[in-house]
């Protein structure tokens, strides 16, 4: 039986784990993973906001802190970070509280509908609605944490735990996107789709977009790209699964922002 992807050459925007274990799902639907990195990230500009809210967490001054990602895990985890047990500690999604637990932090709360900051501010337990959140993430992370959390009623503190820069992309994969080689491009987060209109853009009419999640969506159509697959969920298996489903029987996008 012919797999859905066979023939299809997927670019993964992002390499490490997360890239070989996207690539990995799609060698499992037939398709060809052509991984080359967009983003990185970097450490933070501001080293000394960074320390000043590291130590106050371990000194206990936070009643939360929000993780968003497995990059600030590293950045805990490089800077030998031990929260107190007073601190609890709440992961936007699976993926990121995966990266909690393997580090042997706790996790105390995830969101179980809707695996991001939106989601997770609309999640947030209702007996937890007052005390201090540290949230450290992107420097270019958008409000939405720090905006909800506070008009819920807490504390909400944001500080820079790293940087995300853009990489470019080797000559010979720009000229594939452009000449219609590369059959789809994965969209994992705003940042990736910034860079895809930075760097690729204006993409063949025949190139597949597909974009983990509505928000990042949302992301890639305000970076110019059309958008023609969202996943479901915010996980590389779902993304790749709505991308195969989408070749195995095309249909209109999803109007979801």
């Amino acid at each position: 039986m012919e797999k859905p992807l066979a023939g299809w050459r997927v670019l993964v925007p992002r390499g490490g784990k997360w890239g070989d274990g996207v690539a990995a799902i799609l060698r499992g639907y037939g398709a060809t993973p052509v991984i080359a990195p967009m983003i990185n990230f970097a450490a933070t500009d501001d080293q000394a906001a960074l320390g000043t809210a590291l130590h106050e967490l371990q000194e206990g001054a936070y009643d939360w802190i929000v993780i968003t990602s497995a990059t600030t895990v590293d950045v805990l985890m490089s800077q030998w970070v031990s929260i107190p047990e007073t601190t609890k500690i709440a992961a936007v999604g699976e993926t990121t509280a995966a990266a909690l637990s393997l580090a042997g932090y706790r996790v105390d709360y995830v969101p179980e509908l809707d695996n991001s900051a939106r989601g997770l501010v609309k999640e947030w337990p209702q007996a937890a609605i007052s005390g201090r959140v540290l949230i450290p993430q992107s420097d270019i992370a958008e409000p939405t944490l720090v905006s909800g959390l506070t008009a819920l009623g807490l504390t909400a503190e944001f500080v820079a735990a790293y940087r995300t820069v853009g990489v470019p992309v080797a000559e010979h994969i720009q000229a594939d996107v452009a000449s219609g080689r590369i059959g789809a491009i994965l969209v994992t987060s705003g940042s990736v789709a910034r860079q895809i209109a930075a760097q690729l853009a204006p993409l063949p009419a025949t190139t597949l977009v597909a974009c983990i999640g509505p928000r990042t969506a949302y992301d890639a159509r305000a970076a110019g790209l059309a958008v023609d697959i969202i996943a479901e969920s915010r996980s590389a298996a779902a993304l790749v699964e709505a991308l195969a489903e989408h070749v195995a029987s095309p249909t209109e996008p999803s109007a979801e922002n």
